[in-house]
């Protein structure tokens, strides 16, 4: 609607910047004084569930995330002090009070079975880890409906989630470790006569399965073979005697779930030399990621890691110096590639 002639010709005797003013108060004038004073929500600090879905050919891949926990970097040997932590700084990480280290597990859909592969820390490592049965179900999916566990190795951060209060997590799944690794963590001789700071994983590891092992649905594998039809046992030992990563292919793709090859991405793929105090083995652990981070570049396989950052899924590429990290980049569950 026009105007009327007197507005307009007293519009135009006032200045702009007053008129701009006066416009701009009367436009606050018109928010309620609630609205325009209302503090916003407190701040929720939660992070979205744990899981990260892909296809790889026409199998299913849902990373899920246990949680973290710090290491100190003295766990990190083979290296200096200051080489550490100018790797660390390299990659904008602090060490103090450790190096954030996430615990991953995976679950795969074949089509025919749905197949984890470890179970996670459960109850044993304290309040930021123990999730993966929480985020696979925020995935989708329940605890009932796993039909297969594969075990990295026994370790308690990998076998503790099997179980809680004696009873199993996945009530209707087989677990299959590798026969050398179920032959040291489950010998009572061997446990009774570890040092006493080495007790507890001996503990957990046999908690773990105990369940399991009652019930008829604990099995071992030879190393190298393949554990169940359609996924391939591949021989890690050094980590521990019996630890095994599992290649899945389905198509032209292929997913090796390598449990711990690398504990300290920052660190161990630049310096693959580098060990960890709990490698049963530092040397034969040192040979065998050296081997599996050649494979991987070469064959440009997609991987995932036990402890490399949630989702834990990516490449290795050979680097000027070492090797490097290629994660995954987030986007949709993609079936056409």
């Amino acid at each position: 609607m026009p105007m009327p002639l007197a507005v307009t010709s007293a519009l135009r005797l006032v200045p702009r910047t007053a008129l701009a003013a006066a416009l701009a108060a009367a436009a606050l004038c018109a928010v309620p004084p609630t609205a325009a004073h209302a503090a916003p929500p407190a701040q929720l600090k939660t992070q979205a569930p744990g899981y990260y879905r892909m296809m790889i050919g026409q199998f299913e891949v849902t990373a899920l995330y246990d949680g973290y926990i710090d290491l100190p970097t003295t766990v990190l040997k083979y290296s200096s002090a200051r080489e550490i932590q100018s790797l660390l700084a390299r990659m904008f990480l602090v060490s103090t009070p450790g190096v954030q280290t996430s615990v991953n597990a995976y679950l795969v859909h074949t089509g025919s079975q749905l197949i984890l592969v470890d179970a996670g820390t459960g109850h044993c490592f304290g309040p930021t880890l123990g999730r993966v049965a929480e985020n696979l179900r925020a995935s989708g999916y329940a605890p009932e409906q796993v039909d297969v566990v594969l075990l990295t190795h026994l370790h308690g951060d990998h076998a503790c989630g099997l179980s809680a209060n004696g009873h199993a997590v996945y009530p209707n799944a087989s677990v299959y470790v590798d026969e050398a690794e179920a032959a040291y963590w489950l010998d009572e001789a061997r446990a009774a006569a570890a040092p006493k700071d080495d007790q507890a994983n001996f503990t957990m590891a046999r908690d773990g399965v105990a369940p399991y092992r009652a019930s008829g649905r604990f099995h071992t594998f030879k190393s190298g073979s393949s554990p169940i039809p359609g996924v391939q046992a591949v021989a890690e030992h050094g980590h521990t005697p019996g630890h095994s990563g599992y290649l899945f292919t389905s198509g032209h793709e292929s997913l090796l779930l390598w449990g711990d090859i690398v504990h300290s991405h920052a660190v161990q793929f630049r310096r693959p030399r580098v060990a960890m105090e709990f490698d049963t083995d530092p040397r034969a652990a040192i040979a065998t990621r050296q081997r599996i981070f050649a494979d991987a570049a070469r064959d440009k396989l997609w991987v995932g890691g036990a402890h490399l950052p949630f989702p834990g899924i990516g490449h290795v590429r050979r680097d000027v110096d070492g090797y490097a990290w290629v994660p995954v980049e987030y986007g949709p569950v993609r079936t056409d590639r």
